[in-house]
């Protein structure tokens, strides 16, 4: 697709990421006028879900892989950061309001390609540090299950954090 210098950040894949340096190459994914980002293969590598401002806000979307064609809007009021479990039957996203979201995912790859996806439901309120863009960190992760989650969190605005720095804590327990 040739946009003539007009797109903003685009989806690249790295083709055999884990062979020599030399045999690496990369290959443009997806490639629009709009910021697409956060790129995340489902662990069969049928799907790449991914963050998109086409909408005017930043939504989460999925299309199939290796090719780009179709595609389906995850979020329903704005979404990044998107997370699979690793079955591939959840799908996991921050909403714009630090909300923990999933979808349900039922797909089949081939021969034509098929995705469904349920009304998002909030799993909790979360306390996920905000990242001004353009750089924007994954703030969370999960368990391949989907059960446990690791947040990145602020702890309010205005109050400091104690730091405890122990020294020589063995010290005493030698003889």
């Amino acid at each position: 697709m040739e946009l003539g210098g007009k797109t903003k950040q685009d989806l690249w894949v790295v083709q055999d990421p884990m062979g020599a340096a030399a045999d690496r190459k990369t290959a443009v994914f997806l490639q629009t006028e709009f910021e697409e980002s956060q790129g995340q293969l489902s662990s069969d590598n049928h799907w790449m879900a991914y963050t998109s401002d086409e909408s005017g806000r930043p939504e989460v979307y999925v299309r199939p892989f290796p090719a780009a064609d179709g595609k389906w809007k995850v979020s329903t009021a704005g979404g990044e950061q998107p997370r699979w479990r690793r079955d591939g039957k959840e799908l996991y996203y921050l909403g714009l309001d630090r909300k923990l979201m999933v979808v349900t995912i039922k797909a089949q790859a081939s021969p034509q390609p098929v995705f469904e996806v349920s009304a998002p439901e909030v799993l909790f309120e979360t306390r996920a540090t905000q990242i001004q863009r353009p750089y924007r960190p994954y703030l969370y992760d999960l368990t391949a299950d989907g059960k446990r989650f690791l947040i990145a969190t602020g702890v309010g605005e205005g109050t400091e954090s104690p730091l405890t720095v122990v020294v020589s804590w063995l010290a005493g327990t030698r003889k």
